[in-house]
């Protein structure tokens, strides 16, 4: 959903857009030459965010690599990840102080300033035909998969789709300790009845465990919902089946939801503070034999491997299929939560050159010598071919290939080798990915993408905040035991009271526009 813009922001954006003057503000790009080569006496300032997982560094071999390609010189600045939100609205409101490109980490962000601080691709044409020739190369399938989440609320796109990861960052899975399992001559649950008598039964063999955990409502709720009612999520959801959208909280299934969290955490199954938890309390449950059952991101099944098989070899986290809740209304599916969320941008700075050329470097990345170059680098320096195959080349204590070089971090690629991103996994996730993928439903949640026009937006300012803070404490109420499950028909009153119709409307006449 496009992120809710405070007062400051919005001030901040209105001096900005005053500044930008004629042609809704966007600079005119007349007496630049859409075919002229790039030169290293073109300097492209590039921003990009600095992960605390794995901050910049300027001489990643990525940065070589992207030089040599296009032609142009990179002055790379790197802001952190924590001060993004923070720093990204000052930039626009000085304008002077804007990059030529910036690389954002999520499609809220540069949601915020697409139509207003940013150029479309669209309004740049003549300097990218070689992106606009990849468009034309991606079946209908593909591009509703990759192009289709970029479009704002204009129709037209401000942020470069991604291919070839398709977020397999944000893939998520049911997750277990396989080796406790087996330990244990124990079968992954296939229903959620299995799940709760499973449970106990590990309960019993580690009385000082929660055996199904996870953490934050999108954990708690919106991943497993499909087991319940195949599209369900606790907030506003668009089911692609009736073809209509609809507000999670206000349901039977919500109330389904709760009652089996209550009984679980009246048993101790599961952790009352799951929805509050932090990371390292997690992390600490599943590092310590304290939890077995998780639905999380993919990714940890590397991260948590990597740590506990030092001191226990026999440590293995592992994907498995999806319980299912309700048999009638249930699937063995889970949320499909592997949009890619990353991409580069090109800000309206004013200076018809600059943008020219981050037109045409971006329009570079696009190229299948670009594609290779930021998968995989160059044989004999960032990889070698071992029996046919490619494989990075890493040091003697197995430091990631993103790490050491800087692939497939944020404003790295815009099409990438699916072989690269597959290399940069170990095979247990790859054969996680297995399972994974054929139990995601077959289409992202569009509230991860969807903008909204003026009026829409207005709607969504003026109702939304106060719905979802509503849902988020009353749902923790209800498993809690805090509030009867008596009080759940009140509740939903109460929700359509403060807006709900209002919303999902705002809602649906958004993705009329581009469904």
């Amino acid at each position: 959903m496009k992120k809710l813009i405070a007062l400051t922001l919005a001030t901040v954006m209105l001096f900005a857009l005053c500044a930008c003057g004629g042609n809704n503000g966007q600079t005119s790009l007349d007496g630049q030459d859409p075919t002229e080569p790039l030169t290293k006496d073109d300097v492209i300032k590039y921003m990009v965010v600095s992960s605390a997982s794995w901050p910049f560094r300027e001489d990643w071999k990525l940065w070589e690599y992207m030089q040599e390609g296009s032609g142009a010189t990179l002055d790379m600045i790197s802001i952190p990840a924590k001060d993004s939100g923070s720093k990204f609205p000052l930039l626009f409101a000085a304008r002077d102080e804007l990059p030529d490109l910036m690389a954002f980490e999520t499609m809220g962000q540069h949601t915020n300033f697409a139509g207003e601080g940013l150029i479309a691709f669209e309004d740049l044409e003549a300097y990218m035909p070689n992106y606009n020739a990849w468009l034309d190369s991606l079946s209908q399938e593909e591009y509703d998969v990759v192009v289709k989440n970029r479009k704002r609320a204009d129709g037209k796109i401000y942020y470069t789709p991604g291919t070839g990861r398709e977020g397999r960052t944000r893939m998520r899975a049911w997750l277990y300790r396989e080796d406790i399992f087996k330990k244990h001559n124990l079968s992954a649950p296939t229903t959620y009845d299995e799940l709760y008598e499973v449970c106990k039964t590990l309960k019993e063999l580690y009385p000082e465990s929660y055996p199904y955990s996870t953490r934050s409502f999108n954990y708690v709720f919106d991943l497993p919902g499909s087991s319940f009612d195949k599209w369900w999520q606790y907030g506003a959801y668009y089911d692609f089946d009736d073809e209509e959208w609809h507000w999670g909280a206000t349901e039977d299934t919500a109330l389904e939801v709760v009652t089996f969290y209550k009984k679980m955490i009246d048993e101790k199954l599961m952790p009352a503070d799951c929805v509050t938890m932090n990371g390292s309390a997690f992390d600490e449950l599943v590092l310590t034999d304290r939890t077995f059952i998780m639905p999380h991101l993919q990714l940890r099944i590397d991260h948590y491997n990597n740590l506990a098989q030092k001191n226990n070899p026999e440590f293995k986290i592992q994907a498995f299929v999806p319980p299912v809740a309700n048999a009638e209304k249930g699937v063995s599916m889970m949320e499909r939560g592997d949009i890619e969320m990353v991409g580069i941008s090109i800000p309206d700075t004013g200076r018809a050159e600059g943008i020219a050329n981050a037109a045409k470097f971006l329009d570079w990345m696009y190229t299948d010598e670009a594609m290779e170059l930021v998968s995989w680098g160059k044989e004999g320096e960032t990889y070698e071919v071992v029996d046919g195959k490619k494989k990075f080349i890493t040091d003697d204590v197995g430091t990631l290939p993103n790490i050491m070089y800087g692939f497939q971090l944020y404003g790295s690629f815009c099409r990438l080798d699916p072989e690269a991103a597959k290399a940069m996994q170990s095979e247990t996730t790859i054969e996680s990915e297995a399972i994974v993928a054929q139990h995601q439903l077959p289409h992202y949640p569009v509230t991860l993408w969807l903008d909204f026009n003026d009026e829409e937006q207005a709607t969504i300012d003026m109702y939304y905040t106060g719905l979802h803070t509503n849902s988020e404490e009353m749902l923790v109420k209800f498993m809690l035991g805090q509030e009867p499950l008596s009080n759940f028909d009140k509740f939903v009153e109460t929700l359509k009271e403060m807006g709900v119709e209002e919303v999902l409307a705002a809602y649906e006449s958004a993705y009329n526009r581009v469904k």
